[in-house]
């Protein structure tokens, strides 16, 4: 009995005019990404864990003692971020450009989350920290709580410690309770900008896209060589780079070869563009196409995280890495106490998401009008020469 594989005729090789097989293409963006199955979760994950690591060195008043290893942790996990949601909020827009959905879906997975972390952090944690570390809790303690959540729950943080808590961190972080929280402006000001090209159908221009993105790097080289003086100016500059370099990678995802193979040589120009001003001048496309490619890429389902704890590891890792200070951790190293924050941080993250971030996120579809509508009445068709009723 013949062998079926054997007896399958393999397809013919493409040629060129001459005769000579051709090399065939590698595979575009669009061709290997998948919105339902792809490893985006865990990148962020990662991301976020990369965060917790950077803070591990800062909180003891430390350093990596390498410089481009400084550059990239100071840097390089948050506008990651950025970069994957540049193309995915892109492309949300693109598949369903709805402005009420789109609203609602942004807001809903941010600010129900955030709120939260900030009420857990006034009235769990900090109380809690002040119980250990023998800080009295007076009037003035309580006065702070709420108007740490007041004060903060525009996104744009205000006010980063309550009453002079926390304590027991290097100078520099001493004092603040979540020193991540204040990017979600920034990523939330992105998401109103992508709204804004949507509804003016400029989403759709990919020379409107690369335009923007052109106009962010040259506002980021004048913030970072103080050509443009001032902070705001250079975050600005910053995130918009970033989140537009997802973006990019988004607009241009059909031309966009995805091959595991070109992640190395990007990971190694983000590395060289260390040496820069501003890494990002160079680095912001390598690492936008580093991250969401490899995501793309990775096919073993067990990397494919049904739940994204991103968010929750992110907001939540700093107040949790302040409370181990508080119970004496800092003496752990660096490592150790990396370990043990990671060990504190990804349990807080889970609860976030089963019981606020994923059912907030189930409301994004619902009309939330739709329970004051009254239904309505069936009208009877009007009867019509010729109709028998």
């Amino acid at each position: 009995m013949a062998d079926d594989h054997a007896a399958t005729i393999a397809p013919a090789r493409p040629t060129t005019p001459g005769g000579r097989t051709r090399r065939r293409a590698l595979p575009s963006l669009l061709d290997v990404f998948d919105p339902r199955a792809n490893a985006l979760n865990l990148i962020r994950l990662l991301l976020a864990l990369g965060v917790l690591l950077r803070h591990s060195f800062t909180m003891l008043g430390t350093s990596s003692g390498w410089a481009p290893a400084e550059v990239l942790m100071r840097s390089v996990f948050v506008d990651a971020f950025f970069a994957i949601s540049g193309f995915l909020i892109l492309g949300s827009w693109v598949s369903r450009p709805d402005v009420r959905r789109y609203a609602r879906a942004r807001f809903l997975r941010i600010m129900p989350g955030f709120w939260v972390c900030l009420v857990v952090t006034a009235f769990v944690l900090a109380p809690v920290h002040a119980l250990i570390t023998g800080h009295p809790i007076t009037s003035r303690f309580v006065s702070d709580e709420w108007g740490y959540v007041w004060h903060n729950s525009a996104l744009w943080i205000f006010q980063e410690g309550i009453d002079g808590t926390p304590t027991g961190a290097s100078p520099q972080e001493s004092g603040t309770w979540n020193g991540s929280l204040w990017t979600l402006s920034w990523e939330f000001a992105c998401y109103v900008g992508v709204l804004v090209l949507g509804v003016t159908r400029l989403v759709s221009r990919r020379a409107v896209i690369v335009v923007l993105f052109l106009g962010s790097l040259a506002l980021l080289s004048l913030t970072s060589t103080d050509v443009v003086p001032g902070y705001l100016p250079h975050h600005a500059a910053r995130f918009a780079t970033m989140f537009l370099a997802g973006a990019v990678v988004y607009t241009f995802r059909d031309r966009i070869p995805a091959s595991r193979w070109l992640l190395l040589p990007a990971a190694a120009v983000v590395l060289l563009s260390t040496a820069l001003p501003d890494y990002r001048l160079i680095g912001a496309l390598p690492l936008a196409y580093l991250v969401i490619v490899a995501g793309a890429l990775i096919k073993n389902p067990a990397l494919r995280l049904p739940t994204d704890l991103s968010y929750g590891t992110y907001i939540y890792g700093y107040p949790m890495q302040q409370m181990l200070i508080g119970v004496g951790a800092a003496s752990l190293g660096v490592l150790g106490f990396f370990v043990a924050s990671v060990a504190v941080v990804l349990p807080m993250a889970a609860l976030s998401w089963r019981a606020v971030e994923r059912p907030a996120l189930r409301l994004k579809n619902v009309e939330l009008l739709s329970r004051f509508r009254r239904p309505a009445v069936p009208v009877p068709p009007a009867t019509g020469p010729g109709d028998d009723g």
